[in-house]
């Protein structure tokens, strides 16, 4: 037995499906692994090092926030990250960022850093990163300040 659907059937079916699906299909979401987790963050540290905010900055999401709680600092969004990194203008002093550890989950997409930076002041500290479609959506970091170089200041507990 064969069944033949009117137009108006098919069209109908095909209405209600398109509504019934309409956002439940989605595009994979970008994720990357260990490697381009470390390139990412190398190319912050890079930029920083270059006095090059557009270099760091483009490492960000456009809606991307960078944030050290409780609200010390707070920047929404790529263009006041760029700002807040110096801008057009290479910053005086300059940044000199380093890394000691970086970790990353590519399941959760959340990876840490153990960094010392130094500008006016030198600081030691932990940053917590949150990464969509292969760009840092939040960045969340804690630091501590100090005058002790990184194997003073991490002490016996240095690895």
């Amino acid at each position: 037995m064969t069944r033949t659907f009117s137009v108006h059937t098919v069209s109908l079916l095909v209405a209600f499906l398109s509504t019934v699906c309409v956002g439940q299909v989605r595009a994979p979401a970008t994720t990357i692994g260990e490697d381009e987790f470390l390139s990412l963050m190398r190319t912050v540290s890079d930029g920083w090092n270059e006095g090059n905010a557009r270099k760091a900055a483009d490492c960000f999401a456009e809606n991307a926030v960078y944030i050290e709680p409780p609200n010390r600092q707070v920047y929404v969004g790529r263009s006041a990250i760029y700002n807040f990194f110096g801008g057009q203008t290479k910053p005086s002093p300059p940044m000199h960022m380093q890394w000691h550890h970086l970790a990353f989950n590519k399941k959760e997409q959340v990876g840490f850093g153990e960094f010392t930076f130094q500008m006016n002041h030198r600081y030691h500290g932990i940053v917590t990163v949150q990464v969509e479609g292969g760009k840092i959506a939040k960045w969340r970091e804690y630091q501590y300040r100090s005058d002790l170089d990184w194997g003073h200041f991490a002490g016996q507990s240095r690895f």
